[in-house]
């Protein structure tokens, strides 16, 4: 009887001990947020004729669906919204958001480019020959970039052509404390005079992986010829640190492409203040 009772006993803690660590693992995720996305491949030509040139519209946009905290799902996803399409559609729901943006790219490329187009038949002799800057392009794409507790990083990649030599091209952070509901700016993440340090230690970290020694040697590279080398509200965050995405001409020429810059927690420990989310990234 005695062995038949610990067998239980036995028994009932390893069930417990399960049922404890799933409902763990399911707290791991502030909100449980569940997410869907959104898709769209429209080509619209000058005048509806095929034969002359279009504009491309792609979207592939992700959104929250599904949350045990309705107020945290609306809010996120008027953020996201404003973020990829814009303030003025913010409360809108997210499949007229998008609807109602790929008619306005389309309406606006075909209300600025006709005139004009018009005008260059009348003074080329050979059609063919109207320059290829009429076929525009654009694509917004999201994604849930990390996961965890109480933090949610959400990237946004954009890029168009309008034009010109080339197009252009971005990509734009988002770091969401769920329990604040909102994203994090570096005053939530640093204390004090941070900001000096923290750009001696950017521009420390790019002359290393550029093997040069000082700023001068950085600056013949082309860094900072395009704008000042400081930390940018433009980042991301991860378990190992904080990672400072720099566009293109953000400090560097089109040629060079983006840069990121990653520091890890480390380094940066002694400037940190008591964020939540930053505690919940270390532990």
């Amino acid at each position: 009887m005695k062995k038949q009772y610990v067998s239980l006993l036995i028994i009932i803690l390893s069930v417990s001990s399960f049922l404890f660590s799933c409902r763990d693992k399911m707290n791991e995720r502030v909100g449980a947020l569940e997410f869907d996305s959104i898709q769209v491949n429209e080509t619209a030509h000058l005048f509806g004729d095929t034969s002359k040139p279009a504009c491309n519209l792609t979207i592939n946009y992700t959104y929250p669906v599904k949350s045990s905290d309705e107020l945290l799902k609306d809010t996120l996803n008027k953020y996201f919204i404003s973020a990829c399409f814009g303030e003025k559609y913010m409360d809108e729901a997210p499949r007229e958001v998008i609807k109602q943006y790929t008619e306005t790219y389309v309406s606006d490329y075909r209300r600025d480019l006709e005139p004009m187009y018009l005008e260059d038949e009348k003074d080329k002799e050979d059609n063919a020959s109207i320059g290829a800057w009429y076929s525009y392009y654009k694509g917004i794409e999201s994604n849930v970039n990390y996961y965890e507790k109480n933090l949610l990083v959400y990237c946004i990649k954009y890029n168009e052509y309008t034009g010109g030599a080339h197009g252009i091209y971005m990509t734009t952070y988002l770091n969401m404390d769920l329990d604040l509901m909102r994203p994090l700016r570096l005053d939530d993440i640093f204390v004090g005079d941070y900001q000096e340090t923290l750009t001696d230690l950017i521009w420390n970290q790019l002359m290393a992986e550029n093997n040069v020694k000082t700023h001068s040697e950085l600056e013949d590279l082309g860094y900072g010829s395009t704008g000042e080398i400081a930390p940018t509200e433009n980042f991301y965050l991860d378990k190992e640190g904080i990672t400072f995405y720099y566009n293109v001409y953000d400090i560097t020429p089109y040629a060079m492409g983006p840069v990121e810059v990653s520091l890890p927690f480390q380094m940066i420990e002694h400037m940190l203040g008591s964020s939540t989310v930053i505690k919940e990234l270390r532990n």
